[in-house]
């Protein structure tokens, strides 16, 4: 059996496209360095992470980028012997204004280097390109309106005002008319259009609903690309819209393959959610899942009828998940990444089995923070890390992070406090948009050498812990774990990343000082849903 998700933890808004017999699944990574994920499957179950391909600064920088901005939705496809990925680098998203400019680069292996990009427009997010089978290429984004007044396109949500249709070419970039080719319906929030063609027809899918509990799968098709487009049956493929009890939730934002042997799939975004005091949280984040889909009158269904995706999915099963550890650092290992800046050189390196992070800006920059994480793919899990660190004024800090963004985490340090070192606690509780810090402890003094920090998160809450080779002892008080969530403190405004647990150091002095982290652990713990 194939169980849902596919792609645990931080894993939004899967592109999938098939090349042969290998699937490929593009998400989006807003924030975090290097741009955009894709795994690569053989079985639709097993998946692995195979290339990160905006990770150079020609590509995508993202210094200053707010929360949450960054790559949003990109999309994969294969043509003319080559994949094509276009993706958008949001540089503003809160107010009336979404600044997203769009972008396409290439590459013939999917590992490879890929090619500095093409800019295409800036006219909205969620670009896509469909390659026709005349050899033509479309580019569909939605538009966004930034009026006070919008223009009555769907009145359910006048600032996302349509889908847009322009050829391209990389030749001669966009050319030809521009078409308002789709409204959405009444769900509204419509966005993330791609289309694919059958039979005939040509299909257009589209997220609407946002990305929390309205969200779903739209399909509309049309016998010219230009349209008129009219909505399925249903108007929606996939939704889990006022079922609050399956176990599968916020679905939407998807993308449809077929099999060699003419098997329908259709991934989708989603969550799994936890409770805390009678509200739902995802622990780990919008993440990719995936369904079976038939075909009934040129029109398409879920395989078992309804809206509702199955948690569990016919097909081979997957290998389990178990304990990730690194006793030394030859490499930054696949799952890590950082914040912004295409020069990670100036946050870390490796050397002598160590990975060595060299203080910069505080946990609320946004520009250069020197924090390397992980995904937080497991309701309950369990991440420790050793390291040495000499800091000489409270300004220096170095340790173990949960994080969301900068309004969301809580963090063990090493750092200087009363002429000694110590242990210190730091939250911030999801106060947004000050991003003021929580103090909870006095700082606990600490002998000179390494210290190991841990971390015990379960569902809704979790518990330092530090060792400096006389056993492991509580750092303060637990924390409440479910701040580091979409919908955590400040609910799921501008959060559309997911939890990650790492290791991090800031020197707000200016004086660049060095911490090295010689170990780090992370294991998958039982699930728990707490009331």
């Amino acid at each position: 059996m194939i169980r849902n998700p596919i792609l645990p933890g931080f894993n939004p808004d899967p592109s999938i496209c098939r090349v042969g017999e290998d699937y490929y699944i593009a998400t989006s990574t807003f924030e975090w360095y290097p741009g955009v994920q894709i795994h690569h499957s053989r079985d639709l179950a097993n998946w692995t992470l195979v290339a990160r391909p905006l990770n150079r600064a020609a590509l995508l920088d993202m210094r200053g980028n707010p929360d949450s901005g960054g790559i949003w939705a990109p999309c994969l496809s294969h043509a003319d012997g080559k994949f094509w990925l276009v993706y958008t680098d949001v540089k503003r998203l809160e107010g009336d204004w979404k600044d997203a400019h769009n972008y396409i680069t290439t590459c013939e292996t999917i590992d490879g280097d890929w090619t500095d990009p093409w800019y295409v427009n800036s006219s909205g997010f969620d670009p896509s390109l469909f390659h026709d089978d005349d050899g033509r290429k479309w580019f569909v984004n939605m538009q966004w309106n930034h009026r006070q007044q919008g223009s009555g396109v769907n009145p359910a949500n006048d600032r996302f005002d349509g889908i847009l249709l322009q050829e391209w070419s990389p030749d001669r970039g966009l050319f030809g008319p521009v078409t308002n080719i789709y409204a959405g319906t009444d769900r509204g929030l419509t966005e993330a259009p791609h289309l694919f063609k059958r039979n005939g027809w040509y299909y257009l899918t589209t997220a609407e609903g946002g990305t929390g509990y309205d969200h779903a799968v739209t399909l509309a098709r049309s016998r010219r690309i230009e349209g008129p487009y009219e909505d399925h049956p249903e108007k929606h493929v996939i939704s889990t819209r006022g079922v609050p009890g399956h176990p599968v939730q916020r679905t939407g934002h998807g993308q449809y393959v077929e099999a060699p042997d003419g098997t329908g799939w259709h991934t989708y975004l989603m969550g799994r959610p936890l409770m805390h005091d009678g509200k739902p949280f995802c622990a780990t984040g919008r993440e990719t899942g995936i369904a079976r889909v038939v075909w009934r009158d040129d029109w398409l269904y879920l395989e078992d009828g309804g809206l509702l995706p199955p948690e569990m999915v016919d097909g081979p099963d997957q290998t389990p998940r178990g304990p990730v550890a690194h006793d030394r650092f030859d490499r930054l290992p696949d799952e890590f990444q950082w914040l912004r800046t295409p020069h990670p050189d100036r946050l870390f390196r490796v050397a002598d089995g160590a990975l060595i992070l060299t203080g910069r800006e505080s946990i609320g920059s946004w520009f250069e923070q020197s924090l390397v994480a992980r995904r937080q793919e497991d309701a309950g899990y369990d991440a420790s890390t050793t390291l040495d660190f000499a800091p000489v004024t409270y300004q220096q800090a170095a340790g173990l992070v949960t994080y969301y963004n900068r309004h969301k985490f809580h963090g063990a340090f090493l750092t200087f406090e009363d002429g000694q070192r110590c242990l210190t606690l730091m939250s911030c509780n999801g106060d947004w948009p000050a991003g003021r810090l929580d103090h909870p402890i006095a700082p606990v003094p600490v002998p000179d050498g390494p210290i190991t920090l841990s971390v015990e998160v379960r569902g809704a809450t979790q518990q330092f812990f530090w060792d400096a080779g006389q056993g492991r002892q509580p750092l303060g008080p637990a924390r409440e774990a479910h701040h580091v969530s979409d919908e955590g403190a400040q609910g799921e405004h501008a959060s559309f990343t997911g939890a990650f647990v790492g290791m991090m150091a800031f020197d707000t002095s200016g004086q660049a000082a060095e911490a090295r982290f010689t170990t780090f652990a992370y294991t998958p713990a039982a699930p728990q849903r707490e009331k």
